[in-house]
């Protein structure tokens, strides 16, 4: 990516579930480019605030609640008329329940589709009108490696990053036309909050089986997502990249 500050004027980058984690990574590794920053969450973590107090002014908080649903048309709006028109959308907020299927309370279940499909799906919906008027854009949906492969306990979560895999697909179709790429990032196990229930020894055996015989480090994962964002990504959409340190293979 060419990283002088006229190609990136006033391109603004919209992170979902930017307060910890991946996303806070991913926010990070943007805004050092030069990107100006919308960080969405349902809280602003002390992790963030250091950012946007780092970062001169390109970094901003928006909260952001996926589960409700009828507020995502007001927050679009807001958004949008208080900085602009955003660039690029950066779907990563997800809940996890991990649990056997049959004994998985169906609030967890409603809660996980709420926020990974359908609360992701109506925010990109508002998001991406915009866009579309300015015929440019970028959107990365993180899925996970789990959508592929599987993996015991997480029927419901997997069930809910395949449906990202297929809304990217379809969704670059549409919006292709319009100069506006569509891509997701499928990224291995991390040691982030999301995985806090996964035991140290059962992250050592999911890291020996890898290629790397390590695991995926967020840094890693957001460098992939400033890629599709670059001009040289700008023949790639449609596509589900995976950043897993082998461990499909």
């Amino acid at each position: 990516m060419d990283n002088s500050s006229d190609r990136i004027q006033n391109r603004l980058v919209v992170v979902t579930g930017a307060s910890r984690g991946l996303g806070l990574a991913i926010a990070g590794a943007l805004a050092r480019q030069g990107w100006a920053i919308a960080g969405a969450a349902r809280s602003c973590s002390k992790a963030f605030q250091q950012l946007i107090d780092q970062s001169g002014g390109s970094v901003s908080f928006r909260q952001l609640d996926l589960g409700d649903h009828r507020s995502l048309h007001s927050f679009s709006t807001s958004l949008i008329a208080d900085l602009g028109v955003p660039y690029a959308l950066i779907n990563n907020a997800s809940i996890a329940y991990s649990g056997i299927l049959g004994t998985q309370h169906e609030s967890e279940i409603e809660s996980m589709i709420s926020v990974n499909v359908t609360g992701t799906i109506i925010l990109t919906k508002y998001l991406s009108r915009s866009m579309l008027k300015c015929q440019r854009g970028r959107i990365v949906n993180v899925s996970s490696i789990v959508a592929e492969s599987g993996s015991s306990g997480t029927s419901v979560y997997a069930a809910t990053k395949a449906a990202m895999n297929g809304f990217t697909r379809s969704l670059a179709r549409e919006l292709g036309r319009c100069n506006i790429t569509v891509n997701a990032i499928a990224p291995g196990y991390m040691q982030t909050d999301m995985s806090s229930g996964i035991s140290d020894a059962q992250l050592y055996k999911i890291a020996r089986r890898s290629s790397l015989k390590r695991l995926t480090n967020v840094d890693e994962v957001a460098a992939a997502v400033c890629y599709l964002l670059s001009d040289c990504a700008g023949a790639t959409t449609g596509t589900v990249l995976t950043v897993d340190a082998g461990a499909t293979a």
